[in-house]
This record gives structure tokens, C-alpha cells and sequence, in this order.
């Protein structure tokens, strides 16, 4: 088949040519949009699963709905070293452009500006520093308000702000969405901050709405910053596709093409890839230039198979094992030779210990070093599981 024509993308973040699986998703959020923006409270949003279920892919789908409905938007991508004040900051300047050029009153436009660029002021020098010199720098065409967003306590700035900017939009009759990706890696200080502040504006009625994506301990570190965030979001656990789901998302794009697949050629590559959109994806790249013509069989996916896995072998485990350091790799392979059979259910700290002939408060840092690099998560006291899907199969397959 020709390579050039090939309709599957995998990729990080990348929306692949059919988002299949995902409609109930879309049409919940499009009814949170309507009813903010009619001013009816709903609950801001949070996508919680493991890595290569498509996050980021449903986030990003998520914040088109809301520019198909002319809302503000703003996107940030959290990190553990970074503080949460500057690039919130830049995600709602950006969400201010969108709608600010179609209000009437620019000196409330301006007014809005300045609240903007006080609260970005307050970013400590380490983190400006840490953000590097040729980053976002809060707007200097206005001069920065005085008593408004400035604080320095975080949760209280945050609701200043967002109150301003959510009447800027309410003028407009639509609102703010602001997109949090890798939340879980947000401090728990200005994690609880940014609770509370969503708090605050839904109380208000705001039209802002704040939707969050990370791994799935993301629901339980929200609600150990602030009791009442398990009321406060709607949470959507991101899995991997049933069949039907990951079989329109081979066939639909290849239909685009005029080509089929034999329904054998589909389950196997349903076997191969358990339905994880990321897998799907690259699993339905490399068959197609494998296959020599329509309908693609049974034996051009065992064909292509090696290929897939050897790709993602490098990019998509490799790179991650690769950050590991040699404590940490020793902690991960014990980790999947417990996890054989079970099909890498979360195993319990004990039982590493154990099988590696250690103490568990030793293996503490190799433990709180894999969670930091967002190789495994604790989603329940004692126990670790991987975020990336396969990740044990691919460890043991290594030896």
C-alpha cells in the first residue's frame, strides 16, 4: 500500500484521523459549554488514564468545542520544577486575546490586561529564572493594577483573576476554558489553590470552566489538596477502546482510501494492541505499508507485527526506561516479574521489596523517583502500578 497515503498517525498529543470511542465524552462537554454560557453552574472537568489512551488527543479535542463556540482558550502542560502562577498566566492571556478583540469597551479590555499582568508580576524571580529569558512575558502595552490579583496567595489571586476575565467573556455571552495537561504533576499547594479557586468561580456562576487531563492517580491527589474536589469535578476515567471502537478506527481511515481489512487481520490487531488508542495507532500505520494490496489479511499484521514492536520498543518504551536510573530499572523489572500473569495489575511495595531482598524504606527514592518521572503511579497507600500500558511485557522481554 502506499506509504505516502497512509491514513493512521501515531504521535504524542497527535489527534489521530478517526477519534473513535470518544463521542459520549464530546457531547457531555458540549453540554457543560451551553450551560455555563447560558450562566447554569456545571462542574469543570477532569481526564484521568494511563499514558497512550489519548489524553492529551481528547483534551485538545475538548478545547476545539470550545473555539467552535468563540470561548476564550488557554493550554498549559504542567511540570514537577515549574510553578503554576507564570504559565497560568500565559494560558489566560491567551484566552483573553480570543475574545478581547471583539469587545466594544477597550478600556475594559485594557483593565482586564492590567489584573492579567499583576498577577504574572507576583511569579517568584526562581521560577522567572527557571522559565528562561526567552519565554511568555506578561503584556507591556498596559500598566499593571494595583490591589487586584497581586496578593502573592495564590488561591486568592487566582480567583481575582478569574472572576475579571470570566465577566470579560460573560459580556460576550461565552466563557473561559483553561486546559491543564500532566496535572497530576502541579505542586499540592498550588494544586489545592487551583481547587479552591474553581471553587470559587463556580459558586459565583462564572463562565469558567477549568479541564484538567493526567495519570490515574490525578482523582486522588485532588482530593488530598481540597476534601470537596471529588464534588467540585466531573471525573472521566480515559481507557483504552472496546472493539467495535478500535475497529472503526482502522477501518474508517482506510475506507478514506478504498481499502478494507480482512476480519481476521482485525482481530489479531486487536489482540496485539488491547484497543490503546496510542498502540492502535501504530500498529495501523505499519501494517498498511506492509500489506501489498486490499483487503489487508491476517498475515500482513503478523508480518508487520515485529516492525511495530521493535518502533515502539525505541520511542514509545525505550525512551522512558532510558530516564531510569539503574535503582530505578532494578525497582521497574521487579515490578513486571510480579506483574506476569495479572496482566501488570498494581503489585504491592512490599512484595518488591521482598523479591529484590530489600527493606522498603530503602527502595523508597529508586519508588518516589519513577513516580516523579511519571513511570509508575500509587493510586492506593502500598502499591505501584506502570502508567504506560505493556510496559512490563516489554521489561520481561528484554531478558
Amino acid at each position: 500500500m502506499d506509504p505516502v497515503r497512509n491514513p493512521y498517525a501515531p504521535g504524542a498529543g497527535q489527534r489521530p484521523p478517526e477519534l473513535a470511542g470518544r463521542d459520549r465524552e464530546l457531547r457531555q462537554f458540549e453540554v457543560v459549554l451551553e450551560r455555563v454560557a447560558a450562566g447554569r453552574p456545571d462542574r469543570s472537568l477532569v481526564l484521568s488514564g494511563l499514558r497512550g489512551v489519548g489524553k492529551t488527543v481528547l483534551l485538545n479535542a475538548l478545547r476545539s468545542l470550545a473555539v467552535k463556540r468563540a470561548w476564550g482558550t488557554g493550554k498549559i502542560e504542567a511540570r514537577p520544577d515549574q510553578s503554576l502562577r507564570l504559565p497560568l498566566a500565559q494560558a489566560v492571556h491567551a484566552a483573553v486575546r480570543e475574545v478581547a478583540h471583539r469587545h466594544r469597551d477597550p478600556e475594559r479590555v485594557e483593565e482586564i490586561a492590567g489584573v492579567l499582568k499583576a498577577f504574572a508580576l507576583r511569579t517568584d524571580l526562581k521560577d522567572r529564572k527557571a522559565a528562561g529569558a526567552g519565554r511568555w512575558q506578561p503584556p507591556t502595552d498596559v500598566v499593571a493594577a494595583r490591589g487586584r490579583a497581586d496578593s502573592g496567595d495564590l488561591e486568592l489571586d487566582l480567583v481575582e483573576l478569574f472572576t475579571d476575565v470570566a465577566s470579560l467573556a460573560r459580556d460576550l455571552g461565552v466563557g473561559i476554558a483553561l486546559f491543564v495537561d500532566e496535572m497530576q504533576d502541579i505542586a499540592v499547594p498550588e494544586l489545592a489553590a487551583l481547587c479552591g479557586a474553581c471553587h470559587e468561580i463556580s459558586q459565583q456562576g462564572a463562565p469558567l470552566v477549568v479541564v484538567g487531563a493526567g495519570l490515574p492517580h490525578l482523582p486522588a491527589a485532588l482530593a488530598a489538596s481540597k476534601s470537596y474536589a471529588e464534588r467540585l469535578f466531573r471525573y472521566v476515567a480515559v481507557d483504552r477502546l472496546p472493539r467495535d471502537m478500535a475497529e472503526r478506527a482502522w477501518t474508517l481511515p482506510a475506507a478514506t482510501e478504498d481499502a478494507t481489512y480482512e476480519p481476521q487481520a482485525l482481530a489479531e490487531l486487536y489482540r496485539l494492541t488491547d484497543g490503546y488508542p496510542y498502540f492502535v495507532q501504530a500498529y495501523g500505520k505499519v501494517t498498511w505499508d506492509v500489506a501489498v494490496d486490499t483487503p489487508i489479511t491476517w498475515s500482513d499484521v503478523m508480518q508487520a507485527a515485529p516492525e511495530a514492536e521493535a518502533e515502539l520498543a525505541v520511542g514509545f518504551f525505550g525512551a522512558r526506561y532510558d530516564r531510569a536510573t539503574p535503582a530505578e530499572r532494578d525497582y521497574m523489572v521487579a515490578m513486571a516479574d510480579l506483574g506476569e500473569g495479572t496482566g501488570d495489575a498494581a503489585v504491592t511495595t512490599a512484595d518488591v521489596a521482598r523479591l529484590l531482598e530489600r527493606k522498603p524504606q530503602s527502595l523508597s527514592p529508586a519508588r518516589d523517583g519513577l513516580i516523579k518521572k511519571g513511570l509508575v503511579f500509587s493510586a492506593e497507600r502500598g502499591t505501584v502500578a506502570f502508567t504506560v500500558p505493556h510496559f512490563g511485557k516489554f521489561l520481561r522481554a528484554q531478558r
